[in-house]
């Protein structure tokens, strides 16, 4: 059985625990997933299942894609992922993977694309201290020494400003709070990378 799901991140909200006390939880609609391909060692060198995640227009689907869709049988999704499994017999196409592979209290890692930020400089990036905050100092949020000078370039790695966010970003050991499968909700305790509507993909890192 696959151990993980595609859904979009809805917003945060809280709730209360066994104990009483109030969790703050992040609300992902996870799937359903549709099975669109079965891959295996014999044919394509790894054991893997396509999913699809997420509705979309079928005007808005190229052809190549449309085919595929077709040829599976099933209706145009949005998003395709693989989730690498060891066994693939157990699903056929046009199965679905709902969040009842999950349940309350396991711990899993979400990944996502972080917010982007747009460009920033470096007191902001890396949260450098800056300079002083005098009268005539003019280097209050500038980088200042950029290290080495001899080698006429800037070495790779180097921290200066640019592009902050807008990167895939993986929080792991969160733990699932409460599933409400009729509605393909998980609570999920804690945040989760990116801004409402965007897509992540869960997985389940140990079971219980």
């Amino acid at each position: 059985m696959v151990d993980t799901i595609l859904g979009r991140k809805i917003g945060m909200t809280q709730v209360f625990n066994d104990r009483g006390e109030i969790v703050p939880v992040t609300v992902i609609e996870a799937g359903p997933c549709i099975v669109t391909q079965l891959k295996s060692v014999e044919k394509d060198g790894y054991s893997a299942v396509q999913v699809g995640f997420g509705d979309i227009r079928p005007k808005l689907v190229n052809k190549p894609l449309a085919g595929h869709f077709e040829k599976a049988g099933v209706t145009a999704r949005r998003h395709l992922r693989e989730i690498r499994t060891e066994d693939t017999s157990v699903y056929k196409l046009g199965d679905e993977i709902k969040c009842d592979i999950f349940k309350p209290g396991q711990r899993i890692k979400v990944t996502g694309t972080s917010k982007g930020k747009g460009f920033q400089g470096v007191v902001k990036r890396f949260h450098f201290h800056g300079g002083d905050m005098t009268h005539g100092s003019m280097i209050h949020r500038k980088p200042q020494s950029g290290g080495a000078t001899d080698a006429a370039r800037t070495f790779k790695g180097t921290r200066k400003p640019g592009q902050m966010g807008n990167v895939q970003t993986t929080v792991r050991g969160l733990r699932i709070e409460r599933i409400d499968a009729d509605k393909n909700l998980l609570l999920i305790e804690g945040t989760v990378p990116g801004a409402n509507g965007g897509l992540v993909t869960i997985q389940r890192i140990n079971r219980i």
